[in-house]
């Protein structure tokens, strides 16, 4: 007796007609129950070719008619509903899996290495194979060009690099992006929730912040893997899908306009999830469960450089000219790249043929094409990148900014907390130098007299306004800082930032309280005589040395400069009771204008006052609460 039986059809005259169910088995040998087969019937008339979608001898393989034959629920030609909602399922969280994953897989490596990363970026040269270099090694540990690539523009608002370099680090990140591809290309997903779990347990119960970041770094990894893994089950109902099957059939890339529309697709994929690590895991997916061809894949791929660009450009808006010229630039090299790539496509394609054999895993072959296509874009950019910086400066040039304000601080930073506290601290040192200028202003002032000197003080003031602009922007951008998840030497460093601002700010404060000292003076028409200004002066010249020498600290990161501070604090306390000493003994000595006699200690005071935030400055610089 057969193991099958016919079951009637409308379409029994067209036996190979696609839709039809032919045969259906009458029993399973094995459980005894009744089971739709009804390709495996298919495949024995010859109408279609049954990939297994599991290996021989899974819970789900029957013996069928003494052949053994994988049976998947899932692996249907008709999605049902059932279908349709445990396939969005997987789609859609194993994609948010992947992508938490490699947030919490960037922000492992940042929090663990982020200082000496940022450092690295920073001391990029001139030199164009060092900035490639440099780029290719840090895209490659944080996995993601467009964190690096917004780490850059934070660096070039924040006045730390300049636009020739950042091109260079740009050029040697695209090469390490290509890192993740190979990650995915590589069959290790069924391990992804045992590393999860593994790391997991680490991160919730370690005390070590160190440890717990490198946890949270191996996490990450886990959930990148389990996430593809998701992604992999999700797709298996498409690949048998006619209505799915016909859809991509329009965007096969046979001829010029399919390749561009597959590239356009990538590229709008890409722009919307803004991550190419993601859109590529997805294509390598799909190609893997045989949705799509090789030469789909290509082509989506070079539409995903395109797509990733946008996520630079939206970090880029809002900042200054050289902020925006980085985004620019990584846009230009992406689109030149790509557009001459379409008509060459299928000469593109015959090189991948000749280089990669086709025997080779489909998913280690779009790796591998991902990478050819990035390292040709360096090697035909590379001997141009101040070619390239020229022709962006001389498209977009500066825009001159009527007053000093704190424009390079930007929350969209906050998931780079390296980079934030690298931008503060030139915004705290730009302050600083505010103040230095402040000082000198002051001098100018009062040996030329406040009468003589209306534009300076008018100019004097404004400075003022500014430095208290400057400190609340501070404020609210370190404090946003806080409530992210940072290790505890970048929360001390931002602690430390929040002081320095507050004591710069008080230091202009108290050079505006000394400048309108000498204004009530000038307005009562009262003045010190030679000797009082003389030492105000010397007291002044004084404080601003020591002003010089903290500053510089600050700047070069001595933690060292404290006694040093101490000491030469010491000597200006001295000077200050010496003047005091002074004008007692001249009250004593004669009559003086009550104004006079009142306002004088008051001058002192402020310098004394300017001195001890001075010292609080250098407390800050050495770390001492």
């Amino acid at each position: 007796m057969p193991w099958y039986s016919p079951m009637p059809s409308v379409n029994a005259g067209n036996p190979r007609r696609r839709g039809d169910r032919l045969f259906r088995a009458k029993e399973c040998r094995e459980c005894e129950k009744a089971f739709d087969f009804s390709r495996f019937s298919r495949k024995l008339h010859g109408v279609i070719d049954l990939p297994p979608p599991y290996p021989i001898g899974s819970p789900d393989t029957k013996n069928l008619a003494g052949i053994q034959y994988t049976f998947n629920p899932m692996e249907t030609n008709v999605i049902t509903f059932s279908v349709a909602i445990e396939m969005i399922s997987y789609l859609v969280g194993g994609l948010s899996i992947f992508l938490l994953g490699m947030k919490h897989l960037s922000d492992g490596v940042q929090a663990t290495a982020g200082e000496r990363l940022s450092r690295m970026i920073a001391m990029v040269t001139d030199n164009r194979l060092a900035a490639c270099g440099t780029g290719m090694f840090v895209t490659a540990l944080i996995q993601s060009s467009s964190v690096t690539t917004v780490m850059l523009i934070g660096l070039v608002n924040a006045g730390v690099m300049n636009l020739t370099q950042s091109i260079g680090v740009i050029l040697g990140a695209d090469i390490g992006t290509t890192v993740t591809a190979w990650i995915v290309a590589i069959k290790v997903t069924k391990y992804g929730l045992l590393l999860l779990g593994i790391s997991g347990f680490f991160y919730l119960f370690t005390r070590n912040e160190r440890n717990r970041f490198i946890a949270m770094l191996f996490m990450g990894l886990g959930m990148v893997f389990f996430g593809l893994l998701l992604m992999e089950k999700g797709v298996v109902p498409l690949r048998s899908d006619e209505h799915f099957i016909a859809l991509f059939s329009q965007f096969v890339p046979r001829t010029f306009w399919g390749v561009t529309k597959c590239v356009l697709v990538g590229s709008l994929v890409t722009a919307i999830v803004q991550s190419s690590s993601a859109t590529i895991a997805i294509t390598i997916t799909l190609a893997r469960a045989g949705v799509i061809d090789f030469d789909t894949s290509v082509a989506l791929v070079l539409g995903q450089n395109i797509g990733t660009t946008v996520t630079a450009f939206m970090g880029s808006l809002g900042m200054n000219a050289a902020a925006r010229r980085v985004a620019y630039a990584h846009i230009f090299i992406k689109v030149a790249a790509v557009l001459p790539a379409i008509p060459l496509f299928f000469s593109y394609l015959h090189f991948l043929q000749w280089l990669i054999s086709p025997d080779t895993a489909i998913a280690t072959r779009i790796a591998l094409a991902h990478t050819v296509f990035n390292v040709l874009l360096v090697i035909l950019f590379l001997p141009f990148t101040r070619q390239l910086s020229r022709l962006l400066m001389f498209l977009f040039k500066d825009r001159a900014a009527k007053t000093r304000t704190l424009t390079r601080l930007d929350i969209r930073m906050l998931d780079s907390p390296m980079i934030c506290i690298e931008q503060s601290r030139r915004e705290i040192l730009q302050m600083g130098r505010v103040v230095g200028d402040m000082l000198i202003m002051l001098r100018g002032i009062l040996v030329a007299g406040v009468g003589n000197c209306r534009q300076e003080v008018a100019e004097l003031f404004a400075q003022e306004e500014n430095l208290d602009t400057m400190q609340k922007e501070v404020v609210v951008f370190l404090t946003r800082l806080l409530t992210q998840e940072i290790s505890s030497a970048i929360a001390k460093e931002t602690h430390e930032q929040l002081r320095r601002a507050d004591e710069y700010e008080s230091i202009s404060d108290y050079c505006a309280s000394i400048l309108k000292l000498f204004l009530r003076l000038h307005k009562a028409r009262l003045s010190l005589d030679e000797e009082d200004l003389a030492s105000v002066l010397a007291l002044h010249d004084a404080v601003y040395a020591y002003y010089q020498s903290i500053y510089e600290a600050h700047q070069q990161r001595d933690v060292g400069i404290l006694p040093r501070a101490y000491v030469q604090g010491d000597v200006i306390k001295r000077q200050f009771k010496e003047a005091r000493g002074r004008h007692l003994v001249k009250m004593q000595e004669k009559q003086m204008d009550p104004m006079v006699s009142t306002i004088y200690p008051d001058i002192l005071n402020g310098y004394r006052r300017i001195k001890e935030h001075l010292i609080n400055v250098a407390e800050a610089v050495s770390g001492v609460k």
